[in-house]
């Protein structure tokens, strides 16, 4: 605390008047150091608003992109089902495919078999009428020389 010296009527002006202007002095410090830490506060209270905002904005693109991260591995997922539906279909397709040829191979080929015989037989009971045809042929042959011979 300040002790000012006694004067005449009271205290020693200058001293007080002293002493009020470095309270001023000293207040209006404070309150300009008030002042700017107060401006100060609110500029770091702004950027922190605006990182905040930012922090959120940047949430949001994560859980957007997590979104659609897991909607695209659903979608693979389900695109992989159905490919392999649809190999096992083919296979399957592909197999009674093979199965219905080898089998309609199989019964052309007992058909040609078949067939085949029937020539064989046919061509067996050609060569023997031709052959008893020609041995009758000869043997006419033959009779018309013996006439031939006799006359």
């Amino acid at each position: 605390m300040e002790k000012f010296n006694y004067e005449p009527n009271g205290y020693n002006r200058k001293e007080v008047n002293q002493f009020i202007s470095d309270v001023i002095d000293q207040t209006s410090g404070i309150v300009k150091k008030y002042t700017e830490q107060k401006e100060k506060i609110h500029q770091q209270e702004a950027e922190i608003s605006k990182l905040r905002e930012e922090v959120e904005h940047y949430h949001r693109i994560e859980s957007n992109l997590k979104d659609t991260i897991i909607r695209a591995e659903h979608t693979a997922d389900h695109i992989k089902y159905l490919a392999e539906q649809d190999s096992d279909i083919i296979v399957k397709d592909a197999k009674n495919s093979a199965s219905r040829i080898v089998n309609e191979a199989l019964i052309k080929a007992e058909k040609i078999d078949n067939q085949t015989d029937i020539a064989n037989k046919n061509l067996k009971i050609f060569k023997r009428k031709l052959k008893i045809l020609l041995e009758q042929q000869a043997a006419i042959i033959d009779e018309i020389e013996d006439i031939e011979i006799l006359d």
